[in-house]
């Protein structure tokens, strides 16, 4: 089982390293339509002046970097499995003149801090990736001080993310996607109606609690959204590099005819919804 756990997390940290590049350059659409779960995390855990605060799977910083502008002398620790996206994390701090903060690679279900170290967690849209649920989620309970607050969110069933179901959907039509491995890492494997939340209580935290959160990916364009979704989601890049020309021209005319029907209007504005979970110790 441990050399499985293994194998999963190296895979997740070359694939994010692979993809770094393709994440700093739709960083802006990306971080706008992932801020309403951002925001819901941060309304969550409340950060207080003078708080350490640790964000886990920062990606490019967020919602660490928000955070970091909000606790005054307090330092919020960032961290990723993948240190091509923190890279990214540390330029977005330099450009928005950001200073309280540290970047730390590492791994969530061994992570490198003593036992009540942080008065509060976020996590946005790391869990669904991480190896070891239960592992990750005691990591995160031993880390945080007595009384500390945790907030984290995960993508919500496919049925409410056309964005990811579209470009999945039709390529499975046409070839077979990677099945992922049993419990293994996937977009929807935390979107079950208290999955989460149950987890949580398992791992020792206590007033918990779970809410859908709605936003909307503002591409524009259906050109827009082709561009980005074959940049950043390692699956459907993986999916699309082994289908020859004809049929990634037949995949992708099959998208557009999607999203022209969608949207007749032109106006690509897909919406989204997610899930926040929230625990103390």
């Amino acid at each position: 089982m441990e050399q499985q756990l293994e194998q999963i997390r190296e895979q997740q940290k070359e694939s994010w390293n692979k993809f770094s590049s393709g994440w700093k350059k739709w960083d802006e659409l990306m971080m706008d339509s992932l801020k309403p779960m951002g925001d819901e995390i941060i309304d969550r855990i409340k950060p207080a002046k003078g708080e350490t605060i640790l964000d886990i799977a920062s990606g490019t910083g967020e919602p660490g970097l928000t955070i970091a502008t909000m606790i005054g002398n307090g330092k919020v620790v960032i961290s990723d499995l993948s240190e091509a996206m923190l890279d990214i994390a540390r330029e977005n701090a330099k450009m928005k003149g950001i200073k309280n903060v540290e970047m730390i690679a590492c791994d969530v279900c061994e992570l490198p801090f003593e036992n009540n170290t942080f008065d509060a967690i976020s996590c946005r849209f790391g869990f669904m990736f991480f190896p070891d649920l239960l592992l990750a989620a005691k990591e995160m309970h031993r880390v945080l001080k007595p009384g500390g607050r945790i907030a984290v969110s995960v993508w919500n069933g496919p049925e409410k993310n056309f964005w990811i179901t579209a470009m999945g959907s039709t390529i499975n039509r046409h070839m077979q996607l990677p099945v992922p491995p049993i419990e293994g890492p996937g977009m929807f494997r935390c979107a079950k109606d208290g999955l989460l939340e149950n987890l949580f209580i398992q791992a020792g935290f206590k007033n918990t609690s779970e809410r859908e959160v709605a936003s909307k990916m503002n591409c524009g364009t259906t050109d827009v959204y082709w561009n980005m979704i074959t940049e950043v989601a390692a699956p459907f890049v993986s999916a699309l590099s082994k289908a020859d020309d004809a049929m990634r021209s037949a995949i992708k005319s099959e998208v557009y005819k999607l999203f022209d029907e969608k949207f007749p209007d032109g106006k690509v504005a897909i919406d989204s919804s997610a899930k926040v979970i929230y625990g103390e110790k």
